[in-house]
């Protein structure tokens, strides 16, 4: 019995003995493959940091206004006579629009210039009379005055009617009809829009802390959200005061609008082109890394010998941004070869593999035509 039972234990020493040792020998296998396995190059684009011509801008949002734009209002009241325009119609200064009936403006002129011709008459036979002697001096005054009177008050009639006669002030596009003919109006009632589309104002709004890096007369471009299209213009006007509530200062700006393509009241991107700055070193955005550590950057540094490049992880100071590319103040040398994609399978001392095919820094700057390498 005792026999049987040293065997037992002896087999199950034996047994429990190989496993383990089985287990430790696969563990130390494995951690020898993996510490004499040489990873695989990961494969990424790099962007060159070199020193490029900056131009940098400010981005705002901006509202169209018409260079020359006013609504249209009747001045006196009466019935609508005749509607002389039509919708988007183009027209010139002077041109007649409406004309509000004058049917007792004319009676009450036609009145007035026959009172006028027998004050004159009477004028005429005064001087006569006072020029042989044989009239008083006040007669000729009176008749004076009476004739002077009958002049104003046909000019007063005529002024009465040219105030139901509307003409355009200036060149433009007339908007839609607001009256019909036959309805009655008021003076003050708005009969249409009249907008000079020829060249535009561009209202929009900074913060106070860009007030001292803009000035009148720096370039500005401007693109529509609709269709796409863009001009450009220059600043013209800097509004002397902060709104206390937002803390904006309004901007005012001209651009040209020859195919007027811009509208009144439509929205716009603007940006105000400052100076340029030479040697800044700018990368595409897609080459920074942000962490809880810093912002950093992969450079790309040669290997010994045969030893494939390998990349080191270098924090960095970012500094503006613009479109797609972003300023790099510190942490980088001229030359510097940084990778810009295919960031997130790498490590530092991690073997690489450029493959410049696609190339971001191209595509950040052609989306940013603004800023161009310097010579």
């Amino acid at each position: 019995m005792v026999k049987r039972l040293i065997i037992a234990v002896v087999l199950l020493a034996v047994i429990v003995g190989g496993i383990v040792g089985f287990n430790r020998f696969r563990d130390q296998m494995i951690v020898d493959f993996f510490a004499n396995r040489t990873p695989a190059p990961v494969t990424v684009s790099t962007s060159v940091a070199e020193p490029i011509t900056w131009r940098p801008g400010i981005e705002a949002i901006g509202t169209a206004i018409a260079a020359q734009g006013v609504d249209l209002a009747v001045e006196a009241g009466g019935t609508v006579r005749e509607i002389l325009f039509r919708a988007n119609e183009q027209v010139e200064e002077g041109q007649k629009l409406l004309q509000i009936s004058e049917r007792e403006e004319r009676a009450d002129l036609a009145a007035a210039e026959a009172a006028l011709e027998l004050a004159e008459t009477e004028l005429e036979r005064a001087r006569a009379l006072q020029e042989r002697g044989v009239s008083a001096v006040n007669n000729l005054d009176t008749a004076q005055a009476q004739a002077a009177s009958a002049r104003a008050q046909v000019a007063k009639i005529r002024a009465q009617m040219q105030q139901k006669e509307l003409v355009a002030p200036f060149n433009g596009v007339i908007g839609i009809p607001q009256v019909d003919v036959g309805g009655y109006v008021t003076p003050g009632t708005i009969y249409a829009t009249l907008q000079d589309l020829d060249a535009m104002r561009v209202d929009f709004a900074l913060p106070e802390q860009q007030i001292g890096r803009i000035k009148s007369g720096l370039p500005v471009s401007v693109v529509s959200e609709a269709g796409g299209y863009s001009a450009r213009g220059e600043i013209t006007g800097i509004e002397p005061k902060v709104d206390p509530n937002s803390r904006l200062v309004t901007v005012r700006a001209e651009v040209a609008n020859e195919t007027g393509r811009i509208y009144p009241g439509q929205f716009l991107r603007v940006r105000v082109e400052l100076p340029d700055e030479e040697q800044v070193i700018a990368l595409p955005q897609t080459a920074l890394m942000t962490s809880l550590y810093g912002d950093s950057v992969y450079v790309v540094r040669a290997g010994e010998g045969d030893a494939p490049r390998t990349v080191e992880q270098v924090f960095v100071q970012p500094g503006r941004r613009d479109g797609q590319m972003i300023e790099i103040v510190s942490g980088l040398e001229p030359g510097d070869e940084v990778v810009n994609a295919g960031q997130n399978r790498l490590s530092g001392g991690a073997p690489v593999t450029v493959d410049n095919t696609v190339q971001p820094m191209a595509q950040a700057r052609a989306q940013a035509p603004a800023q161009t390498e310097s010579e």
